[in-house]
């Protein structure tokens, strides 16, 4: 039986409020990548992205915070993707697969997402504001992925064990991201950020009891 539990579907004004923001997201990752955070402005985004300034600020406090819908995409694909293994999957063999197929690149769409957040994370460097928006977004993450884990993971897991695997594989996508993004490795080739992420979660799990013993 698939981890993957159902919820009700979105309503037209709830699936018109997330495009929304996803359009500001990616209007302002443009301009973040272009000019810097420094260089943008929240009226700069908003025009870009095709919306009134009064529309930003409904969605978001600051500018910084306009691309956080779009930092948060990945981690709800590799949620959907590790809740979605299949029936009796060991639980190290499921994060891995997850977290390789999550950041691979089989199309341009895809590479060209990478490489967007690439730019963010880049231009996080020399902005304290952006840097806080990725770890909460990461910080999310890891919340929303622990009962999948826990579900994965079956009865005999403790709470502890959960919370370790889920931050340990949070951790491995942020850094693999992070330590790719201070390079020019391309999306595919030796050091992608797929590569990365799985070699990171090998060794924050290695030690773990939750991912060396057998399903109970």
């Amino acid at each position: 039986m698939s981890t993957q539990s159902s919820t009700p579907p979105l309503s037209l004004t709830e699936r018109r409020k997330l495009a929304t923001q996803l359009e500001i997201a990616h209007a302002a990752a443009e301009l973040f990548t272009a000019h810097g955070t420094e260089g943008t402005t929240a009226e700069a985004i908003a025009g870009r992205a095709g919306v009134a300034l009064r529309t930003f600020y409904r969605y978001f406090r600051t500018k910084q915070d306009a691309v956080g819908p779009l930092l948060a995409v990945g981690g709800e694909r590799w949620r959907a993707l590790l809740a979605g293994s299949e029936p009796g999957a060991a639980l190290p063999e499921a994060l891995a697969g997850a977290v390789a197929e999550a950041l691979a690149a089989p199309d341009e769409a895809a590479a060209a997402g990478l490489r967007q957040v690439r730019g963010l994370l880049r231009a996080a460097a020399g902005d304290p504001a952006l840097r806080a928006v990725w770890y909460r977004v990461n910080q999310e993450s890891e919340d929303r992925l622990r009962p999948v884990v826990a579900e994965l993971a079956g009865e005999g897991a403790q709470p502890l064990e959960v919370r370790l695997a889920a931050a340990a594989a949070t951790d491995a996508i942020r850094i693999a991201l992070e330590t790719w993004a201070e390079t020019d490795a391309d999306v595919t080739a030796p050091g992608s950020p797929a590569e990365l992420a799985v070699r990171c979660l090998r060794e924050l799990t290695g030690g773990m009891g939750l991912l060396t013993r057998a399903r109970g």
